[in-house]
């Protein structure tokens, strides 16, 4: 039984055995322990799944809790993925600040997730990687 919390932040080796066991570990700094704390320590908005004591879901978001939640990782353990708990861990986001619009970047494997559940592809986005020129 999968259950999911809002009051709790995973802690790093947590965390990153989460990352690991799916995509988006290859592509988040999960191995430089500042970072990666901070990552987890500055989000305010973070819905954990749980099975049991394992960690087996996070979305990690920044909120205004007014007009935009930015969802900067969702990430479900790859043995657990195509149960739902994903759109969950979205619902909850959703559900702890409603009168937000969620915005969030796709990994590239996740392109094909997001439209299916119910997200509109915005195509003015921009990211800034690097220093301005």
């Amino acid at each position: 039984m999968i259950t999911y919390r809002t009051d709790c932040v995973p802690d790093i080796a947590t965390a990153r055995a989460l990352y690991r066991s799916c995509s988006l570990g290859a592509r988040r700094p999960i191995d430089d322990d500042a970072r990666f704390g901070a990552m987890l320590a500055n989000a305010n908005l973070t819905v954990t799944a749980w099975d049991g004591d394992q960690l087996v879901g996070i979305s990690r978001s920044m909120t205004d809790y007014g007009f935009t939640t930015y969802l900067a990782d969702l990430a479900v353990s790859q043995t657990y993925q195509r149960l739902g708990i994903g759109k969950e861990l979205i619902r909850l986001t959703q559900a702890a600040a409603p009168e937000a619009k969620i915005v969030l970047l796709a990994a590239p494997a996740a392109v094909d997730y997001y439209p299916h559940i119910g997200f509109d592809h915005h195509a003015s986005a921009w990211l800034l990687s690097g220093p301005l020129r």
